[in-house]
């Protein structure tokens, strides 16, 4: 376990089993507090960021990171759920083109979908039977690259903003549903690193940081606002060169102790980990 009582699991979900199934397994295995970065459907698989002990406050930083996607698209059928596990209709359509939209794009929430609706998740109301209209999000696809196409087939590399249901965006081929799905990256964490154990520093080290001294440290585990410049920098550091009002990492000795937002002239810490 990290240094700061947190650590951060990359993990390859199986298909088959829910995210909370292993979520639950880390959580018995390790007797930690245990979190994740984002959910991903049964039937897909691929990248799993797993939170233990105190990074679990760090939940909120990787949620919103883009992710990429390995989809495959199988054209000439559709889904009620827009996935294998719902009830398939072949119609023997395969659509002339394969693009999928980029940029800013409107989805309409599926059935299936862990959102809250009227306080209750929409996946409850569904197995139900019930059906309603449910909301419309905006998501951002960076790059949808269509890989290859062969008959009844077709395997798209999508990137896109936390909350994009890929499935949703496979469906507008009108005839066609995503019948794999694998997780590649979650921001900078990719998959090729799936078993490594992350220090919280390490986690979030895509964020500009401000290294402390030992003064500095003592007043951050505090909760105490410091300085957003060392004492003697010219301003050339890598928290001034970030701008606007996002969040940065303050570490002391390479260990992560808190994650704070500039106010003025001082860093204002949001969560205190030491």
């Amino acid at each position: 376990m990290a240094g700061d009582g947190a650590a951060i699991l990359l993990c390859d979900k199986p298909a088959g089993i829910t995210s909370h199934d292993l979520v639950d397994e880390v959580r018995r295995e390790r007797r930690l507090k245990t979190g994740h970065a984002g959910t991903l459907d049964p039937f897909a698989t691929g990248l799993m960021v797993i939170l233990l002990g105190r990074a679990t406050r760090l939940q909120r930083y990787l949620m919103g990171l883009a992710k990429t996607y390995v989809a495959v698209a199988h054209l000439g059928w559709r889904s009620t759920t827009g996935d294998p596990d719902g009830e398939l209709r072949e119609t023997g359509l395969i659509p002339d083109d394969l693009t999928l939209p980029t940029g800013s794009v409107m989805q309409r929430l599926p059935m299936t979908s862990a959102v809250r609706v009227d306080g209750e998740r929409l996946y409850r109301k569904a197995h139900r039977g019930e059906t309603i209209e449910t909301p419309e999000r905006e998501v951002f696809v960076h790059r949808a690259e269509l890989l290859q196409a062969d008959g009844d087939r077709a395997l798209f590399e999508i990137e896109c903003s936390a909350g994009t249901y890929v499935r949703t965006l496979i469906e507008t081929l009108d005839d066609a549903y995503c019948s794999e799905l694998r997780r590649t990256a979650v921001g900078p964490l990719s998959i090729d690193d799936v078993g490594r154990e992350l220090t919280s520093a390490q986690a979030l080290s895509f964020m500009p940081g401000r290294e402390l001294d030992s003064e500095e440290a003592r007043f951050v585990a505090c909760g105490r606002p410091v300085p957003s410049r060392a004492p003697g920098e010219d301003g050339d550091d890598q928290t001034a060169q970030s701008g606007g009002d996002g969040p940065v990492r303050l570490t002391h000795e390479g260990e992560l102790l808190a994650v704070a937002r500039p106010d003025g002239d001082m860093l204002r810490c949001e969560v205190v980990l030491a």
